[in-house]
């Protein structure tokens, strides 16, 4: 009898500015959802006593990432704080070729690559509520200098000047809304919050304004 050869998956990107909440978001659609698989990235930083190579990250030397690198074997690579960090092509497509839904979670720099890499991506951008709501919870984690704080929402407002380059953008304003948004447009039923939304436009551009914008998208 012949085998239903397997549907291919699909691969989300996912962005954010510092404090927008993505890291939580992601982690707990991954809890809700097992079946989602999360990309493992490739670096060059050495590894912590609590993480596992494999798990957290492929941990590689140097070079042996710049190897991969002058191969093609990334889909998304840069160079942060003096370590490599990279995406790699045969790791998401093996995820794909199973059939699973992929969620990779980068910034936008990482996202402009993959997209000209593997443009049958999806990707979203999430925002916080009002730059007002960004500055108070990048303050609130108590573990940076006045400096460091000021240079952080700088570079935050900076990246969400990019939130038009992606297929969705979601605002964290209420976090279960937006987890169940966020699970909809990674299976392709929630089409509410696409960037080519007029609606949607207008909405984030009056939170960029430093007004403030309720909602989800």
């Amino acid at each position: 009898m012949a085998h239903t050869p397997k549907l291919r998956g699909r691969l989300s990107v996912i962005s954010a500015p510092s404090g927008a909440g993505k890291t939580t978001l992601v982690r707990a659609l991954l809890a809700r959802n097992p079946a989602l698989k999360f990309s493992i990235s490739y670096t060059t930083r050495p590894k912590r006593s609590s993480e596992t190579h494999g798990v957290d990250y492929f941990f590689v030397t140097e070079a042996q990432f710049l190897e991969m690198v002058g191969r093609d074997a990334f889909l998304e690579h840069a160079k942060v704080f003096d370590h490599w960090y990279g995406t790699g092509v045969a790791h998401v497509d093996s995820l794909l070729a199973d059939g699973s839904f992929v969620l990779l979670e980068i910034d936008w720099q990482g996202a402009r690559q993959v997209r000209s890499r593997a443009p049958d991506s999806g990707s979203v951008f999430i925002l916080p509520p009002s730059v007002a709501e960004l500055e108070r919870r990048l303050r609130g984690r108590g573990t940076d200098s006045e400096n460091a704080i000021r240079r952080r929402l700088a570079d935050a407002i900076a990246d969400m000047t990019h939130w038009h380059e992606f297929d969705h953008v979601l605002i964290n304003d209420d976090f279960d809304l937006a987890l169940d948004r966020l699970a909809g447009i990674v299976d392709g039923s929630d089409e509410r919050c696409r960037t080519d939304s007029p609606q949607v436009r207008a909405q984030v551009e009056t939170l960029l304004a430093g007004s403030g914008a309720l909602g989800t998208c």
